[in-house]
């Protein structure tokens, strides 16, 4: 059971980076922040589409994460 949690463990770690890898970033990070870029739009954008489905679907993956490890720490040896 030890062995089948862990691989669901390091799967989802896996899918989790995906998810968060995939997404648009907000904002220009710190280069904006610190250099002072040329760009100054600021706007806000709503996420639609694909982009809303892969939000809603990382942050499900790290709930199950989150549950996947804590079931496997309360689990005995």
């Amino acid at each position: 059971m030890h062995f089948f949690l862990g691989l669901v463990e390091l799967v989802l770690a896996l899918l989790v980076m995906l998810g968060i890898l995939l997404q648009t970033p907000k904002a220009s990070g710190l280069g904006g922040t610190i250099g002072g870029g040329g760009d100054s739009g600021g706007g806000y954008r709503t996420k639609r589409g694909l982009e809303k489905n892969l939000f809603y679907a990382t942050i499900g993956l790290v709930v199950l994460f989150v549950v996947i490890s804590v079931v496997y720490i309360r689990l005995p040896a």
